[in-house]
């Protein structure tokens, strides 16, 4: 009679996780919009036709990343993996290259004295900072029965406060933050009725309304109201407004970020795997996003025309997939995703692989 086999104690290895291509390609096209809008913002001066590709992508790109966000927290719920990650892969980069920009703008501007006040982000830093509160604060709204309409009166509330302050960016994130809760509400249901051919017919003519809306407003339409860096006083109107543009700017933000998600491909794509990079592009860029204003690389006319604006797009774009990519992950990996075992106990651990943080 054969012997018995010995049973083995050792749990099985958890599969490893699949991505979803149709996300990953979220992922990357919305970083390359970032890349372009900050890229075309010294173009709109002067040019009517870029500053209504600026005002079209403002008005959702950034809303779309607070989308994207929220539902890839919905399984946070502060268990020790999670935590860990959040702390490596959110606050640790944004000491690092916080204090980083820091320095660069010391050099760059030839001003030594410039401060470091980790609670005053500075530029593209602002969004780890709402990162890191959205997603401490996502068990408090997935408890709630209406959790969106709630993060809106918490938004209106910052749009009608001019004395709210801008300490860690707080107008910023409590501006985007009904875009990060309502993503914490979607299921992968939500976006595959997206992603129907009807959807994506009706988005056609959308997306062209709001292109020449934006060509007709733009010679007097601000593009601060898509920042949310402070209360809508800002834009010269009374605080009351608040009430009512919020609102609006929420729908029409959550309409252009559905006509984007239901054209983004769900196939595996020659650019789907920088998806997966799409933090260290948005974190680095801004150096030269930063240096081509420090020293004046659009005082060429030649940019300001027609040609120019479409060599400086596909720089723009080349630049952010170069900083996605493999090798300039392989170099930064250390800063951006550091493992850091040293620093955290293991007490707590489950068998439940921690949740792949948020990417922009």
């Amino acid at each position: 009679m054969a012997p018995r086999e010995r049973l083995t104690e050792t749990p099985a290895k958890p599969a490893p996780t699949r991505r979803d291509p149709y996300f990953d390609n979220v992922k990357y096209l919305t970083i390359v919009l970032v890349a372009c809008g900050h890229a075309w913002e010294p173009l709109t001066h002067g040019s009517r036709a870029a500053t209504a590709a600026y005002l079209t992508v403002y008005a959702f790109h950034m809303p779309a990343f607070a989308l994207i966000s929220g539902y890839f927290s919905r399984s946070f719920d502060m268990a020790p993996g999670r935590v860990r990650r959040l702390l490596t892969t959110v606050v640790v980069p944004y000491l690092v290259f916080e204090t980083a920009y820091t320095l660069f703008y010391r050099w760059a501007q030839d001003d030594p004295g410039y401060p470091l006040s980790l609670l005053d982000p500075w530029y593209v830093m602002w969004f780890l900072v709402a990162l890191f509160i959205w997603r401490l604060t996502t068990p408090i709204w997935l408890a709630l029965r209406h959790p969106v309409p709630v993060a809106m009166g918490l938004a209106v509330l910052a749009a009608v406060s001019p004395e709210l302050g801008g300490d860690i960016s707080i107008q910023r994130v409590l501006g985007f933050l009904p875009f990060f809760v309502l993503g914490l509400t979607l299921r992968a249901e939500h976006f595959e009725r997206l992603r129907t051919w009807r959807v994506r017919l009706l988005a056609l003519p959308v997306g062209a309304a709001a292109l020449i809306t934006a060509y007709a407003v733009a010679p007097w339409f601000g593009a601060g109201w898509f920042y949310h860096r402070g209360s809508v006083t800002g834009q010269g109107v009374s605080n009351w407004a608040g009430l009512f543009t919020t609102p609006v700017l929420f729908v029409v933000a959550l309409v252009l970020t559905a006509c984007f998600l239901s054209w983004v491909p769900g196939r595996h794509l020659w650019f789907t795997g920088l998806g997966a990079g799409t933090m260290y592009g948005y974190l680095l860029h801004g150096f030269v996003i930063k240096s081509s204003r420090f020293w004046d690389w659009y005082d060429h006319p030649w940019l300001h025309t027609p040609l120019g604006q479409l060599a400086v797009t596909a720089a723009a774009v080349g630049l952010i997939t170069a900083l996605c990519s493999g090798p300039v992950r392989s170099v930064f990996r250390f800063v951006v995703e550091p493992r850091m075992e040293w620093l955290f106990s293991r007490r707590g651990e489950t068998t439940t692989p921690a949740a792949r943080p948020d990417r922009p």
